[in-house]
């Protein structure tokens, strides 16, 4: 599709926008939203015709780029044929929905309990594992994000949580293995991994291993930094929860549906978690959705017990119906093989020789469709480009790198002293090239503030 310029119905939208739109995690007076007049694959544009590649992909979400036009029939097919229905009945788009995810996910994690989108997702895991169990707490790492609602985000571990934090939701945070900023003084991801389930098993025994329900983890953190766990972290995990009997749940929200080169982030470890959380990238975001996938035993623990809660839109037939079609395209275009490869031969070479150039640069880490750079004032001492959680003349620094990306045409997706790379998986090699020769330029920028 070509942008058709139109300066006043883009001064329209924004100016309703302004007037109303109460905008999340934003300060409502310091925001400027760009006003956007359509999107197509991996590119969107706004109302004076001026076009981006998206390497944010919305918000890690648009897995198949925008307005696939299969998944757009689907939901327009499903609309004139059943637009909504409760919950309680079985209806040909949820079950259908249901089987292919549960025919993707691991183990037998068979059962799909539906949500509307990765928070509530995380509120009904957590939910379930304590009924399960009888515990109280929940384990969750810093460098974390789990969700915006109130038990997911006292799970999350980053400043995102202080606002609604009173101590009093049950919570224990400890810290999961990220070498290049080591809290264990190691040297090797050996080293970090051992000195990583040590501590959490030490943190286990000093809460009470029989007051803890659940170990909660994303697979790979998403906007906490993309830290791939080193090699036995996750296996680690899973035999400590099994030695305390403690339900372990994997956070698949970001990580899943193809963006790691796999179905889900766990299939690069092998591990299977008794709870695994999705939304996203199921549907690519075109309707909202998310669900549990529940294991056996859980399943079993509700067969004749109620589970005691849910939500009236649970498995909306339209979200569904998107899920369907959007797991068939994956299925039909080798979304998934296409995003392993690429990532193995095409974006971390590619970011790795970026890496080389630009004293800005820290450190490159990701996998398949999912990476990040760690940005830094001084490779030597590792010291952040910005200090934590930095706001105004502070975030100076990374504010500049992501105006320079926008003037390149490059929308890039920023936290706190990284960017990170998550175009669609279906992205083209040409688009990555046009994406890496923009993030070139604004790393220059980047690398000004140096030393």
């Amino acid at each position: 599709m070509t942008p058709h310029p139109n300066p006043e119905a883009g001064a329209a939208v924004k100016a309703a926008d302004r007037a109303h739109v109460f905008h999340s995690w934003s300060a409502q007076e310091l925001i400027d939203p760009l006003a956007v007049a359509g999107a197509e694959g991996s590119y969107f544009w706004d109302y004076d015709g001026k076009r981006y590649l998206d390497f944010s992909s919305g918000l890690v979400y648009t897995n198949i780029g925008y307005q696939h036009p299969k998944v757009v029939a689907a939901i327009q097919e499903q609309a004139a044929r059943l637009t909504t229905f409760a919950p309680a009945f079985a209806v040909e788009a949820r079950s259908e929905a249901a089987r292919l995810i549960a025919e993707r996910t691991p183990g037998d994690l068979d059962r799909i309990f539906f949500t509307n989108g990765g928070a509530d997702a995380v509120e009904h895991a957590i939910r379930m594992a304590r009924l399960h169990t009888g515990r109280p707490k929940v384990l969750s790492a810093y460098r974390s994000y789990h969700g915006g609602t109130q038990q997911a985000v006292n799970l999350t571990g980053d400043p995102r949580r202080w606002a609604s934090d009173g101590a009093a939701a049950g919570v224990v945070h400890f810290w999961a293995p990220f070498l290049y900023r080591s809290r264990f003084y190691a040297e090797t991801e050996e080293q970090e991994c051992a000195r990583a389930l040590e501590h959490l098993e030490t943190t286990i025994a000093f809460e009470g291993p029989g007051t803890v329900a659940a170990v909660v983890l994303e697979t790979i953190p998403g906007t906490a930094g993309i830290m791939v766990p080193p090699p036995g972290y996750l296996a680690g995990v899973r035999e400590i929860c099994d030695k305390y009997g403690i339900v372990f749940v994997l956070d698949e929200v970001m990580a899943g549906f193809g963006r790691t080169g796999e179905w889900f982030a766990a299939g690069l470890s092998g591990v299977v978690p008794d709870l695994m959380t999705f939304a996203k990238g199921v549907n690519s975001g075109y309707v909202p959705l998310g669900g549990v996938a529940v294991c056996g035993a859980i399943a079993e623990t509700f067969a004749r017990r109620a589970y005691p809660g849910g939500l009236t839109y649970s498995g909306h037939p339209l979200a569904c119906a998107a899920a369907v079609a959007t797991i068939q395209v994956m299925e039909e275009e080798d979304v998934v093989g296409h995003a392993k490869r690429l990532g193995e031969s095409v974006v971390g070479p590619a970011l790795r020789e970026l890496a080389e150039r630009h004293p800005s640069v820290g450190e490159v880490r990701g996998v398949g469709m999912f990476w990040a750079l760690e940005l830094v004032r001084d490779r030597e001492t590792r010291e952040p480009l910005v200090p934590y959680n930095a706001a105004g003349e502070a975030n100076a620094p990374m504010a500049a790198f992501g105006a320079a990306a926008k003037r390149h045409g490059l929308w890039p997706f920023i936290n706190m002293n990284r960017t990170h790379v998550v175009p669609p998986c279906n992205v083209s090699e040409a688009e990555l090239k046009e994406g890496f020769a923009a993030l070139d330029a604004a790393l220059s920028v980047a690398d000004e503030y140096t030393r």
